[in-house]
């Protein structure tokens, strides 16, 4: 059948060719019976509110208490009020307070348990103290369906204890463009591996599906994410296009579902991403042809966070299309409130049909009952919950962790027998992702981005210097930490760990395959290591494979760690001899994605799809080729202004206060009217900041602004916690509504967002990163999908400040609040 609204072969769905199955449970007629019981006392208003999701920052108890909301998430920077790193208590007290609101009836309501869903994606990485596990990427060269099922069954423990009884996980995406900044989610670009890992992740999650322990009190509900073809998209774009034919959709992308359904998994969650063209979340042939009738998936089809914006004719608060395309229930983290009134609306009216509403909230209601939720009491009474402090970070759990790191290591190169290293000699370890534990961590840990974050931060955790320096010194040797390979005394052997910083979904989108293009710091110590005669292995922490070809060349040896959570220790385990001088753990990961030739997408691989050396191999010598194969930019994806001057191909601009812009091209500069000075300043090197002042008398404003060369697209950007970051000085603001951030999107296009009040209140003289939520430019008019002047800055006479750095992220010193008034103003 064709998609509606689409025309052609390229978007034509035929069921029939994909694979048939059904759920491994088989009707249970006692839960069938309570559920068309339970659906006949409620009203359209409770049924609608089941099939809604809102993020903990925008719902309290009590508004799950008044909408008899079905589910809360905790996206990835939402944690419990006031508690930015918690603790399993602080989870418990939260879970607590929403299911006995959901189970109030003295309102009238009925007593109905609410779902608590988080992103557990290696390990329950938003909780303080938890044991964490190498991303996906790392499992996947692990090449163990048996360890993985374990990581999942640590995993469902600890988030019990916490007092949460479902994780959004496992990713089954299958990446086959590693520029997308997802790629780490997903276990390899081979769709039969995914397809193994799926039934034992789900397996490890929920328990063996028929039996006693499928979602006992020790295991908790999995999604299975993103359906389809998050990983096929062009140029590895989040939340684009896949444009490939139905088969590969089926044969490569769909390849861990088939097995997932079967092994029990109770939630699917579609992707934000389209298939040639149609956006997921409103493709019926897909969501409701294939994966319920063909596939026989009989769980929730979820959407993700606003993705049902995203659809033609939709808004955030608006969208009867993806509701009729099956999902069951939408995930409406900040904009719950207008799509629950909105839908509740479309189903009085019958655009929104009762039986789609019934056969959603059917879904919703046998997960819960099939959970157990009606009977299991509060979160806090969990057995594993009341003895949470002998279970999280467990030294039992962190061993399945330490071994997971040993399994995911991949020796690309050993020139010369350099690994093992004999740990009773003087060992340096250097680089800035020795002792960094977020770093080794990456993305989704504690954090959305994972940054932000120190090694105070992972109680109980171990960074890879620490593991190695414990084996070291055990053995009678000694080691010395150095970032900067600076050394007191010359060493025998050195360790280098360098490596992608934390990113997440799209902010790790990027343009080629190249290993930070313009940036020689980590190839600088690595030559110069060895220029010095010491023996070099290298140890990189990744998401993702890259083209650093160099850096391999200067290295001894090169070791591939992926991004291994918090056992540290693991990577010491296989890089150091015991102290007998055996080798006691040898390599064991292969590559589950090919590792590029060059920085371009799609060329020959350098290394292949499954290679890893182990100690016996015989190593391959020759240096590699040190062409990119393109000219690398130095420019950086969502950076508009640093170190005080404009991004690669951007313009600095002043707009005098009669309304006649200036062009800067070095400083000092001003406007033809003297409102608007700028002149160089250092902050933390020589003239490394500009300095701006207001001037004059009149009442007019004046404004700097930063010119893109073309439009940019940041439309998906605002759907999240993605600030405009300003790294500034305040030094004087006149009293009142005297400044304006904002974006501008062509003439007469712009999102201003007034400021001078909450600047009042901020420290005089003190530098800090100042962020706005991109989503405020967004609701005060501009259009997002188009900005050609990604910062705009205004004041009046009288305003000094200094801005060094303008760009995008996700961690501010201080966060600026949208205004309460709304879009437009």
């Amino acid at each position: 059948m064709a998609v509606p609204g689409m025309a052609g072969e390229a978007t034509v769905v035929h069921p029939g060719q994909w694979p048939q199955g059904h759920s491994p449970l088989p009707p249970d007629p006692a839960i069938e019976s309570r559920i068309r019981a339970l659906l006949m006392k409620m009203s359209v208003a409770d049924k609608v509110g089941q099939m809604i999701q809102a993020d903990i920052k925008s719902v309290t108890p009590d508004d799950v208490r008044e909408y008899r909301l079905g589910s809360v998430l905790a996206g990835g920077n939402s944690k419990p009020p006031g508690q930015p790193f918690p603790v399993a208590s602080q989870w418990q007290a939260l879970s607590d307070a929403f299911y006995r609101a959901s189970m109030d009836t003295s309102q009238g309501g009925l007593a109905i348990p609410v779902l608590f869903g988080i992103d557990a994606v290696h390990g329950h990485n938003n909780l303080v103290g938890s044991t964490l596990f190498p991303q996906n990427a790392g499992l996947g060269a692990m090449r163990d369906p048996s360890l993985v099922h374990e990581i999942g069954e640590v995993t469902a423990q600890e988030l019990r204890a916490s007092g949460i009884g479902w994780t959004f996980a496992p990713t089954l995406t299958v990446p086959q463009d590693v520029r997308w900044g997802r790629s780490y989610e997903g276990y390899s670009q081979n769709p039969a591996l995914v397809a193994q890992y799926a039934a034992a992740v789900i397996g490890g999650l929920e328990g063996k599906a028929g039996t006693p322990q499928f979602l006992d009190a020790g295991h908790v509900i999995a999604t299975a994410k993103h359906f389809v073809g998050d990983g096929g998209t062009h140029d590895g774009k989040d939340q684009g296009d896949a444009r490939v034919s139905e088969a590969t959709l089926r044969d490569v992308h769909a390849a861990g579902y088939p097995p997932a359904i079967k092994a029990g998994v109770q939630v699917v969650m579609v992707s934000f991403s389209s298939w040639n063209g149609v956006k997921m979340a409103g493709n019926k042939s897909l969501i409701t042809d294939v994966l319920k009738e063909r596939m026989g998936f009989d769980g929730i089809v979820l959407g993700d966070w606003n993705a049902h914006g995203q659809v033609p004719g939709c808004t955030n608060e608006d969208c009867a299309a993806a509701y009729n395309a099956g999902l069951d229930m939408l995930e409406a983290p900040d904009s719950w409130k207008g799509l629950y009134k909105n839908t509740l609306a479309e189903v009085k009216a019958g655009v929104i049909p009762m039986s789609r509403v019934d056969d959603a909230v059917t879904r919703i209601l046998r997960v819960k009952m099939r959970a157990g939720l009606f009977e299991a009491g509060l979160p806090s009474a969990n057995p594993l919950a009341v003895k949470s402090a002998e279970v999280v970070g467990s030294p039992a759990h962190r061993a399945v962790a330490r071994r997971a790191v040993r399994e995911s290591l991949v020796l690309l190169k050993n020139d010369r027998d350099t690994l093992p290293i004999d740990p009773r000699k003087h060992i340096l370890v250097a680089g800035d992702g020795a002792d960094n534990i977020s770093k080794q961590n990456g993305g989704w840990t504690l954090t959305w981005q994972g940054t932000g974050l120190t090694n105070a931060n992972f109680p109980g955790a171990t960074s890879i210097w620490a593991g190695l320096r414990a084996q070291v010194e055990a053995a009678g040797g000694s080691a010395e930490l150095s970032v900067d390979g600076d050394y007191q005394r010359k060493p025998d052997a050195a360790i280098v760990v360098f490596g992608e910083d934390p990113y997440a979904e799209f902010q790790g989108d990027l343009p080629n395959l190249a290993y930070r293009p313009g940036n020689d710091r980590d190839l600088d110590l690595l030559r110069k290591l060895r220029g010095q005669g010491i023996p070099v292995t290298a140890v990189f922490l990744t998401g993702r494979p890259l083209w650093l070809n160099r850096e391999i060349n200067a290295a001894d040896a090169f070791v591939v760690a992926w991004l291994p959570g918090s056992e540290g220790e693991g990577i010491a385990d296989v890089l150091l001899r015991s102290r007998d001088g055996r080798v006691a753990h040898d390599f064991h990961g292969k590559l589950p994605y090919a590792w590029p030739g060059s920085a371009v997408q799609g060329r020959h691989p350098q290394f292949p799809y499954g290679f890893g050396l182990t100690y016996a191999d015989k190593k391959p010598g020759g240096s590699l080729p040190e062409d990119p194969g393109i000219v690398l930019s130095t420019g950086q994806a969502g950076v508009y202004f640093n170190k005080g001057k404009p991004a690669q191909g951007f313009a600095l601009r002043l707009t005098g206060a009669n309304g006649v812009a200036t062009n800067v091209a070095a400083v000092p500069a001003a406007t033809k009217d003297g409102s608007l000075q700028i002149g160089a300043l250092d902050y933390k090197a020589q003239e490394d900041a500009r300095g701006l002042v207001w001037s004059g008398t009149g009442a007019d404003a004046a404004r700097i602004e930063l010119v893109a060369p073309e439009p940019l697209d940041v439309e998906r950007e605002t759907n999240g916690d993605v600030l405009l970051v300003v790294t500034t000085r305040i030094d004087a603001v006149p009293s009142g509504d005297s400044a304006t951030i904002g974006v501008g999107c062509g003439t007469g296009c712009s999102g201003q967002v007034s400021i001078g009040s909450q600047l009042s209140t901020l420290p005089r003289g003190e530098w800090m990163r100042l962020g706005v939520p991109l989503k405020c430019f967004r609701d005060a008019g501009a259009s997002m999908g188009k900005i050609d002047r990604p910062f705009e800055w205004s004041g009046r006479p009288g305003t000094r400040i200094a801005i060094a750095d303008v760009s995008l992220g996700t961690v501010a010193d201080r966060t600026l609040a949208c205004p309460a008034h709304g879009a437009g103003q």
